[in-house]
């Protein structure tokens, strides 16, 4: 079950159709929020949304993946439909994506930049649980981010 209505898409800020807009739009959106632009690294993104009042937004692509983020180890998955509720250097109600821990998969439902100047960034579960990483693990690879380019 989808959990962006119509009404949801009626009141959107911004609704894009078609990979090369939707990877252009949610990585420049990741990075206006303080966010690494490697974070959400989706394949065939079919549509992708954003309301700017409530600051929630989604992305639907054709099919589930899994990407492994090399620096760090880690597989996560993300569902055909990724949603969250996004602010400065915050993603809180996170929906579709999971972190792989020894044999399980973590649902993930938090991710904030504790302090951009130690470039720490942490995951959170439903139940609690956090685990802290360096920013730079989440980066695309090959491309600075703004702050190292300063």
């Amino acid at each position: 079950m989808s959990l962006v209505t119509e009404e949801i898409k009626a009141s959107a800020s911004e609704v894009y159709r078609g990979d090369e807009i939707c990877q252009v739009k949610s990585k420049s959106l990741q990075e206006e929020m303080g966010m690494p632009r490697g974070l959400l690294p989706l394949k065939d993104i079919e549509e992708c949304g954003y309301v700017k009042e409530t600051g929630f937004v989604w992305l639907k692509q054709k099919k589930s993946i899994t990407h492994k983020f090399e620096k760090i180890g880690k597989p996560v998955s993300y569902a055909t439909e990724v949603t969250a509720v996004i602010e400065k250097n915050r993603i809180k109600k996170l929906n579709g994506v999971k972190s792989k821990e020894l044999l399980i998969w973590v649902t993930l439902s938090d991710i904030y930049v504790d302090d951009p100047a130690t470039g720490k960034i942490t995951f959170k579960t439903p139940a609690g649980l956090s685990r802290s990483y360096p920013v730079s693990a989440f980066e695309i690879e090959g491309e600075e981010s703004s702050k190292e380019k300063n």
